[in-house]
């Protein structure tokens, strides 16, 4: 797995935990709709064949767009750093970001990752490299659907 997509699941990972007992709240009661009254409503014969795919395939497929469109970066990341207990700047560094997820933040990750990124700079400089990378990894959340402070795409 590429390190743009361990820090992607690790994200979109956290995001994802939070709205499935919503989706997972709403099959219920629609199961339990049709089962009170099968033969009384006819409305209700259809509600009972939308819990059947529910509960198959489509709740994951539904939940990962809503969940990673809705994603919300900063949140995350904030809450992240809180429980890293660690003073972390994940706003301006690129180190910080993957420390926040629990990740390794070593030279090598880092340039793992500017090759992912398309970084055509000089690897041996991680100042300019490290700027890079986060400018990049913001805008690359934002196209996978992540919802990025405005400040931090530009």
């Amino acid at each position: 797995m590429s390190v743009f997509d361990r820090i992607k699941n690790a994200i979109f990972g956290k995001a994802q935990a939070a709205p499935v007992p919503e989706p997972a709240a709403a099959a219920p009661q629609a199961s339990g709709t049709p089962a009170a009254s099968p033969s009384a409503q006819p409305t209700a014969a259809k509600p009972a064949p939308v819990t059947e795919p529910a509960t198959g395939a489509p709740p994951p497929a539904q939940a990962s767009p809503a969940q990673s469109s809705s994603a919300d970066i900063e949140q995350i990341l904030n809450a992240a750093v809180k429980k890293s207990g660690q003073k972390l700047d994940w706003r301006h560094s690129i180190v910080d970001l993957m420390k926040a997820l629990g990740m390794d933040a070593s030279l090598a990750e880092r340039k793992e990752l500017a090759a992912e990124l398309g970084y055509s700079g000089d690897t041996n400089d991680s100042a300019k490299m490290n700027i890079f990378l986060h400018k990049a990894l913001m805008k690359k959340l934002s196209e996978n659907g992540g919802k990025v402070p405005a400040d931090l795409l530009d």
